[in-house]
């Protein structure tokens, strides 16, 4: 920007100024909804309940089915896919 611009929409600076904050806000928030680790991390816990016999394997397949679901949404947004559906995580 020249000089004559910057000084034209200087009064403009603290909304420019406020959408860099929110941006830089919402790229964090999906950041830390789209992380795998909490589904990779529940899904160990659910194997391990399994194994131990505290559920059902009726119960662990649908829950498998909804973390999988769930780390495949991620996948796709870390890849730069729109989401096929409105997300329901933490499933």
């Amino acid at each position: 920007m020249g000089v004559i611009t910057q000084l034209l929409t200087l009064p403009l600076a603290p909304v420019r100024g406020a959408a860099w904050v929110m941006g830089r806000v919402v790229d964090a928030a999906e950041a830390k909804y789209y992380d795998p680790a909490p589904a990779e991390e529940e899904l160990a816990r659910l194997e391990k309940a399994l194994l131990a016999g505290e559920i059902d394997e009726e119960t662990f397949e649908r829950r498998e089915d909804e973390l999988l679901n769930w780390l495949e949404e991620v996948r796709a947004y870390w890849r730069g896919a729109p989401p096929e559906r409105e997300s329901r995580w933490p499933p």
